[in-house]
């Protein structure tokens, strides 16, 4: 019976090696992840040519003496989720296998195994919540690959036990692996790290390895095609760094094992997308923080991937400002080796400012970025989007816009509240329907964001802000777009154009045209400036000093609003410090009207 098995899967395995999409007889040999074997000693010796990635380094090297000490990780799980914990793991074994792999101190490679003992003693890694075991598959295999030559036998037996028993076997479940049919983040995270659990156990574990890898590729060019056409980013600032760095990490690590991606990075929009995410911080720093995005931007870890793809080194021009300052700040941290591994092929000298002041994405989320200056703290910066509240983490905000001007972000966006602050009140909070309790929650809707409000209602889910028409020219610089769609119950047109004019001041222009009911319009500001109202059409914005003035221009009576931005609710986050401001008036019906609003810097 066992011979008869045996042949079975020898079969099996014959059959399906040739039929898909690797060839699987030629997988390198440990470690085969991201950095081959015998390449660290050419790693050290570029990154001391390269001032920021020495910095980075040391600081690895820094946190893996301090994760020596700590207490091993709990499976502790914070509401639903166990991914603190995941993460963490991540971060560990990442960190503490490439300090043991560039200075071959054995206290790093005995820690990490340690990490990986007792995460695979955990019950289970918490499919219910999958990103979890993503997460927690990609930091063990990791480690499996990387210390392959130093773990004690018994040791790889029971991580590669875990990684097919906790990572491959739930993924199977369909209880668990709807993830599969994503087309968002979900999909990138869930896919690369149980690839990853199958590259590293590929020689112990051959059959169920394939068949990992092939049901991914199959199923994660879903979320690949949202980058297209052109690499906007459908889910914002920080879901790219979340989910891009996991689709990078999964691009460059069967690249690695195989030596190529089957064309996944040539997908399209995808290398695009590196641009897209340059243009989404402006000269204060802060990040054009749409949907479930947090405000302080970040040096992205893997940039320096899209730069060495594209050779391309203005990609790294904003990211080593941030490595510039005085806090070490990295979106996704915990992927941080990677940062200096690709980060080697670009020398510091060729970095440079990008060419062009502006940035037009279209899409499932439709933007136009807009930067007037490279330099930390000089020149304009506008952002302003498109699409719709149903896009995965969006808020109700089409048509909104953040600026910067005078080295101060004077139209903000509070951007994400804490899901699990949500969460353990019972908040509905991932149901994306009209009617969703999601709506109540001040931070996501309409009356939140710098957008407009008609009659006191929220904005349409099922509409669509398309964008209409793109401005390039050195003295008009933004875009147009048609959120007739979001306000079809109330107007019969509505069109809203955000343009730079001649690097001098911000002017939103909205068209509206009302049908067969009169409408009240609400045009809305969000900020943490001090606001004060110096004539029937101006409201005065005060920073530290500097000054900026918000004229409006109307064919129809408006009246001038402070309102304060406290929560509505005991489950909202507080908002301290900020209150929006703008305006309203009233349409009648058959009735044309253009609101113009300039915001112009006082030098």
């Amino acid at each position: 019976m066992k011979k008869i098995i045996l042949l079975s899967l020898t079969l099996f395995v014959t059959l399906a090696l040739r039929a898909q999409t690797f060839d699987y007889g030629k997988i390198e040999s440990h470690p085969r992840l991201l950095l081959k074997k015998g390449e660290e000693a050419g790693l050290l010796k570029k990154i001391s040519a390269h001032p920021e990635l020495q910095r980075v380094h040391d600081h690895i090297l820094k946190n893996c003496d301090k994760f020596l000490s700590e207490a091993p990780l709990e499976r502790k799980l914070e509401g639903k989720r166990l991914l603190d914990v995941s993460r963490s793991a991540l971060k560990r074994i990442f960190y503490l296998s490439y300090a043991y792999r560039m200075t071959k101190d054995k206290r790093y490679a005995q820690r990490a195994e340690q990490e990986m003992l007792t995460v695979s003693a955990f019950s289970d890694w918490n499919p219910a919540h999958f990103l979890d075991v993503g997460e927690m598959t990609m930091a063990v295999a990791i480690g499996y690959d990387w210390l392959f030559d130093v773990l004690q036998p018994s040791s790889k037996q029971i991580i590669r036990q875990a990684i097919v028993a906790k990572g491959f076997d739930p993924s199977r479940d369909q209880r668990y692996n709807s993830w599969l049919k994503a087309d968002h983040n979900w999909n990138q995270v869930c896919n690369a790290g149980i690839a990853y659990g199958a590259m590293a156990v590929f020689e112990d574990e051959k059959v169920a390895a394939i068949e990992m890898l092939e049901r991914c590729m199959k199923t994660i060019v879903l979320p690949m095609h949202a980058y297209a056409p052109d690499g906007a980013y459908p889910e914002g600032y920080n879901y790219w760094g979340y989910g891009t760095g996991f689709q990078v990490m999964l691009n460059a690590g069967i690249e690695s094992a195989f030596g190529t991606d089957k064309g996944l990075s040539a997908m399209p929009g995808f290398l695009e997308s590196a641009r897209y995410m340059e243009y989404m911080t402006g000269p204060t720093g802060a990040s054009f923080n749409f949907s479930d995005a947090r405000e302080p931007g970040q040096a992205n870890v893997m940039m320096s991937w899209f730069a060495f793809k594209l050779k391309d080194p203005s990609l790294l021009w904003v990211e080593r400002q941030y490595l510039q300052r005085p806090e070490l700040s990295v979106g996704e941290n915990r992927l941080l080796p990677c940062m200096v591994i690709f980060g080697i092929h670009t020398t510091p000298k060729a970095v440079h400012a990008p060419a062009s002041k502006v940035w037009i994405g279209k899409g499932v989320t439709p933007v136009a970025l807009v930067r007037t200056n490279w330099n930390a703290g000089e020149g304009l910066y506008l952002g302003v989007k498109g699409g719709s509240a149903h896009t995965n983490h969006a808020h109700m905000d089409a048509g909104s816009f953040v600026f910067d001007a005078l080295g101060v972000r004077w139209a903000m966006d509070l951007g994400l509240q804490e899901y699990y602050s949500l969460e353990k009140e019972g908040v509905d909070l991932w149901n994306r329907s009209q009617q969703s309790q999601r709506w109540e929650v001040f931070r996501y809707n309409n009356f939140a964001h710098n957008t407009l409000t008609l009659n006191d209602k929220l904005h349409r889910v099922d509409g669509f802000a398309l964008l209409t028409k793109a401005f390039t020219k050195p003295d008009t610089l933004g875009a147009a777009f048609d959120l007739t769609t979001i306000f079809k119950d109330d107007l019969e047109k509505c069109t809203r154009e955000a343009v730079i004019v001649q690097e001098k001041f911000l002017l939103v222009k909205d068209i509206l045209q009302t049908g067969d009911a009169p409408a009240t319009i609400r045009w809305t500001l969000v900020t943490a400036a001090t606001p004060s109202i110096l004539n029937p059409n101006t409201i005065v914005l005060t920073s530290g000093g500097k000054k900026l003035h918000i004229v409006v221009e109307s064919a129809t009576k408006i009246d001038l609003k402070i309102w304060s931005a406290e929560p509505t609710h005991s489950y909202d986050a507080p908002n301290p410090g900020v209150t929006r401001v703008g305006f309203e008036t009233r349409m009648d019906s058959h009735q044309k009207n253009t609101l113009q609003v300039k915001l112009i810097p006082q030098p």
